[in-house]
C-alpha cells in the first residue's frame, strides 16, 4: 500500500484543499492530511488570524472522503519523521526552511516528493481579504 502525506493548515476550507486532497489521493492508496496545529501557525505566521480551531479542521477535513487519516504537526521537519508514508506531496510556495528540511529528508530516506500545482484563482489569503 503506497501512502500519501500533505501538510497545510487548511483554515478558511475551500474547493482548492478539496482539489489537493482528490489529487493527492491519486498518487497513493492511504491518504494522510497533517493540519498544522494552532500554536504552531501563530509562533510561524503571527500575521494569520486563523479562523477555525485546529479540532475544527480537524472534523472538516475528516469528513472527505478520499482523506483516510488526519494528524496535527508542528515543525514539518520534525514530524515528518515519524510518519511512515511513501511520498510527500507539497504545493509550489512551500519553500520556507522547514519544508525545505521535509523535502532534503524524504530525498535522503528514498521518499517520493511530488510538488503540485495550486488551484488557480483560490487561494486562503484571498477568501481572509475579501472577508474583512
Amino acid at each position: 500500500m503506497k501512502k500519501v502525506v500533505t501538510f497545510g493548515v487548511f483554515d478558511y476550507f475551500h474547493l482548492g484543499h478539496l482539489r489537493l486532497f482528490k489529487r493527492c489521493k491519486e498518487k497513493g492508496d492511504y491518504l494522510i492530511v497533517a493540519i498544522h496545529d494552532d500554536d504552531h501557525v501563530k509562533v510561524n505566521k503571527p500575521e494569520c488570524d486563523l479562523y477555525y480551531t485546529q479540532q475544527e479542521r480537524m472534523e472538516m477535513i475528516s469528513e472527505i472522503r478520499c482523506v483516510d487519516k488526519v494528524i496535527f504537526y508542528d515543525q514539518v521537519d520534525e514530524t515528518i519523521k515519524r510518519i511512515d508514508f511513501d511520498t510527500l506531496i507539497v504545493g509550489p510556495d512551500q519553500i520556507n526552511p522547514h519544508f525545505q528540511a521535509a523535502i532534503k529528508y524524504c530525498n535522503e530516506h528514498n521518499k517520493e516528493v511530488i510538488v503540485l500545482p495550486r488551484t488557480p484563482n483560490i487561494s486562503s489569503t484571498d477568501i481572509k481579504i475579501y472577508k474583512k
